[in-house]
């Protein structure tokens, strides 16, 4: 049987490759199983690559926890300056760590100030050192156990879910690794697993136990993947009684494939994490579905639980019209016959996403691409291709979001594109005065040009929505997107400046983590990713609504007045730009800090 297990277990990872990966690159990053497959990682020579950290970070926590509060803060501070002058010395421009929030975030952990700044928090509360050392300990070890309880302890069963389906259906869709969340069992699952962790310490106090007990709750994951709403004791229980007689076959099993072991020895765990881990999820897999399918067989108690048909077969197209009536009526309705835009106003609404149609056709569209946009999330549960969540045992918990009342998947016409140009750029202005005076205390007319507008965030923002339009149905491609289309735009925006302006600088994130030629940073690239994930589903939709009922006449007049000023202030700023201290000389504000 072992042949045909790991045939088929092939033929799904081949067909649901990245997902099943993804599964088990993540359980070997948090610890849940399969740890030692990132010792490449951790190698000496990968290691030898990375900056080591200065090992001051534990005196200074155990000083202050001795209640010499002010001489841990006094090596906190002379680690961070150990830690930027290394930087200097090594010349790791990229991975610079003396400015920004990055740098701070990555800085108060290796140097330890977080730590000694909680610490120090406590014991000015408490006014004892020992007292301060109890609650600090106790406080760690709790957040320990609450990251493991909630996270590390339960994961294996997300993974076993997402293998079960893979095997039976040509999709799995990346929710299901919130599965847990939608039905509301996740807190469950984590006592459970919680639950068969416990009794398995306690048998690996014995020799036998810890070999034997293994192979007795080996396929719990398995029992709470397909029913989450199964008592603790009765998935131990049924994981028990279904390995009766099988666990020397479970352990021939896994001795197969200790030539893969080796063979990730040797490669630092490299063959592991791209192939064997999830080859093993999938063989085992495939052997849990084969000795359930003889235990319901067999009629062993307890099996009756495990309910969920639908993850080892597919529903039938009866099935499915029952539960998605209402889905099948709206994807059969004929649809309106449209007459469709022609030569430039199709590469403008297809592409772009901008609409040359007057406001009531536009709603008609928008309305009809806010339809095919819900119907298409049901199309592979349709054609049996992905699991009828419908149908499951537990009801999926629908969360009627406000947000969903907002049309994202819209087109806008070049008048609103254009209003909101201005009332970006205006923010974005806003956003770079109020930020500055935050970090250097300092009031100043932030960007290159005269008036209150920073062209690069209109630009910006009006770029996501039209050149980006196609990756609006998809929020984590949308993300991506914007991270590289803005640092792109950022990137070559410093460079044409320095250009012009014989070098000069409106900005330089030199000393940011991760950071390229002090032009675009990790930090800036994140806080553009979000914000244009904003401006797609939330700011841009509300602010074209509030466009939309301005009398059109108006806003061309205000939008003409606003375009003359922005191009007699480039023309201005051409010769008389902007700068000054807190402007292009940001390094005089840093040095009177």
């Amino acid at each position: 049987m072992r042949k045909k297990l790991k045939k088929k277990a092939r033929k799904n990872l081949k067909k649901h490759y990245a997902i099943f990966l993804v599964a088990c690159l993540i359980a070997s990053f948090i610890g849940t199983e399969f740890a030692n497959s990132l010792s490449f990682a951790t190698s000496k020579t990968f290691s030898e690559n990375v900056v080591t950290e200065p090992k001051k970070s534990d005196e200074a926590v155990a000083v202050t926890l001795q209640g010499d509060t002010k001489k841990g803060k006094e090596i906190v501070k002379e680690a961070n300056q150990e830690i930027i002058k290394k930087d200097a010395e090594d010349g790791n421009e990229i991975l610079g760590r003396s400015r920004g929030v990055f740098a701070l975030i990555i800085n108060s952990f290796s140097s330890g100030s977080i730590y000694v700044t909680f610490i120090a928090g406590i014991n000015s509360i408490v006014g004892h050192p020992n007292i301060t050392s109890f609650i600090f300990i106790a406080l760690s070890l709790l957040l320990s156990f609450v990251i493991w309880f909630f996270f590390v302890n339960m994961y294996q069963v997300i993974t076993r879910r997402i293998f079960l389906e893979g095997r039976t259906y040509e999709k799995v869709p990346m929710q299901r690794f919130l599965f847990l969340l939608r039905i509301k069992r996740w807190n469950k699952t984590s006592w459970t697993c919680f639950v068969t962790t416990a009794f398995y310490s306690l048998w690996c106090l014995t020799i036998v136990g810890a070999v034997v007990k293994r192979y007795s709750y080996i396929l719990v994951p398995y029992i709470v993947a397909e029913n989450p709403n199964i008592k603790s004791l009765d998935a131990i229980t049924l994981s028990r009684k279904m390995m009766d007689g099988h666990k020397w076959e479970c352990f021939k099993l896994e001795v197969s494939f200790l030539g893969w072991s080796v063979l990730g020895a040797f490669t630092l765990g490299i063959t592991e994490v791209l192939y064997s881990n999830p080859y093993k999820v999938a063989t085992m897999t495939e052997y849990y579905a084969n000795l359930r399918k003889l235990k319901k067989e067999e009629g062993t108690p307890g099996i009756e639980k495990l309910n969920d048909e639908y993850l080892y077969q597919k529903a039938t197209k009866e099935d499915l019209e029952n539960s998605y009536g209402d889905v099948l009526t709206a994807l059969n309705k004929p649809k309106e016959t449209r007459e469709k835009p022609k030569g430039i106003r199709k590469v403008l609404a297809e592409f772009l996403g901008i609409s040359l149609s007057d406001t009531k056709e536009r709603e008609k569209e928008e309305q009809e691409e806010r339809n095919n946009q819900r119907l298409e999330t049901y199309k592979n549960v349709i054609r049996q291709r992905e699991y009828p969540m419908r149908l499951f045992t537990i009801p999926e918990r629908h969360q009627r979001k406000k947000l969903d009342t907002i049309n994202y998947m819209r087109r806008y016409s070049i008048l609103s594109l254009v209003a909101m140009f201005f009332v970006f750029s205006f923010a974005g202005w806003i956003w770079e005065v109020i930020s500055h005076y935050i970090a250097y205390g300092e009031l100043v007319k932030r960007g290159v040009l005269q008036g209150p507008w920073l062209p690069i965030y209109g630009f910006g923002c009006i770029l996501i929505l039209t050149v980006l339009n196609k990756f609006r149905a998809k929020p984590l491609h949308q993300f991506l997107a914007a991270v590289i289309l803005c640092g792109t735009i950022e990137y070559f925006t410093g460079v044409y400046l320095e250009f012009v302006y014989n070098g000069q600088k409106w900005w330089d994130y030199s000393g940011y983590f991760l950071n390229l030629h002090g032009r675009i940073c990790a930090e800036g690239l994140l806080v553009f990713g979000l914000g244009g994930i904003a401006v797609v589903y939330i700011l841009a939709p509300l602010l074209d609504n509030v466009i939309q009922k301005i009398n059109r006449k108006k806003l061309i007049i205000v939008c003409t007045i606003l375009i003359a000023l922005f191009v007699l202030d480039n023309i201005y700023s051409k010769n008389t730009p902007n700068v000054g201290k807190g402007i292009t000389n940001i390094e005089t504000v840093i040095l009177e800090r």
